[in-house]
């Protein structure tokens, strides 16, 4: 039986900077680890589970995210919400939270997840945006960087894509959409005109595999590696990345989906 049958989903978004990642880790600072402290103090207890829906790496940011709760008895406080969030750094938000069935799985019932990487070359940028803009030198080509990015659509082997370890020996992912655009805040603010969006969604995805698919499409973009050489590197069955991975402070997990909700 369960021993705490009362579940709750959460969807919350961080600013990545300041933290280790998602996952608890001893000594070092995690959303996780500073989320469940909040909800330690406004609970009174810390007879509850928390279980995330995507583990980020350190510096990734997240504009909507979600977390299961697990309680022993139901969750009645009206004003849970805003007293988790009044106790939790400025950096970290609940957006809102439901009650969910007991069979529901935040990790198997994931539909989609969807990255976003925001990245600006040539001139070096302001620091202030460097939170949220990967830096890379160089002109691109934005034309051969959408052809590219095209070229991730759909089912792939992306062994050469990710960091190889002895997590899975699967690595064929389906993307469901690759794009690339012009930044729409361009220009604005601390924004620099030549900034770009890269836009991925798929059913799952492999440890810096977002992160190296963008310096994939950076390389493209500024004539280090062809169009023809990613499209073979899909087809390898050669076990080692192509790239290194993008900066982390690029990345957002922007948004996913539930099957069943």
């Amino acid at each position: 039986m369960q021993s705490k049958p009362y579940t709750y989903l959460f969807y919350l978004q961080y600013l990545g900077p300041r933290y280790a990642g998602w996952q608890q880790q001893k000594g070092v600072k995690t959303v996780q680890g500073t989320m469940e402290r909040g909800i330690r103090y406004v609970l009174g207890h810390e007879d509850f589970t928390v279980l995330g829906a995507s583990r980020t790496d350190s510096g990734v940011s997240c504009e909507r995210g979600a977390f299961q709760l697990f309680l022993r008895s139901p969750l009645e406080q009206s004003d849970f919400l805003d007293k988790v969030n009044e106790n939790l750094p400025a950096d970290i938000r609940i957006l809102s939270f439901q009650q969910v069935p007991k069979s529901f799985n935040i990790i198997q019932d994931i539909a989609w997840k969807e990255y976003h990487y925001h990245m600006a070359f040539g001139e070096k940028f302001h620091p202030f945006a460097s939170a949220n803009l990967g830096y890379f030198p160089g002109n691109p080509d934005l034309e051969n960087m959408q052809k590219a990015a095209r070229l991730f659509t759909g089912q792939h082997d992306f062994r050469n894509f990710c960091s190889i370890d002895k997590v899975t020996d699967n690595y064929r992912r389906d993307i469901l959409v690759s794009e690339i655009i012009p930044h729409p805040l361009a220009g604005q603010a601390l924004i620099p005109e030549n900034a770009l969006i890269y836009k991925v969604r798929g059913n799952g995805f492999l440890r810096y595999q977002v992160r190296m698919m963008v310096s994939a499409l950076v390389e493209v973009g500024i004539g280090r590696l062809s169009i023809e050489a990613l499209s073979q590197a899909l087809l390898s069955e050669d076990k080692g990345p192509i790239v290194r991975h993008a900066p982390a402070n690029g990345l957002l997990l922007f948004d996913l989906s539930f099957k069943s909700l």
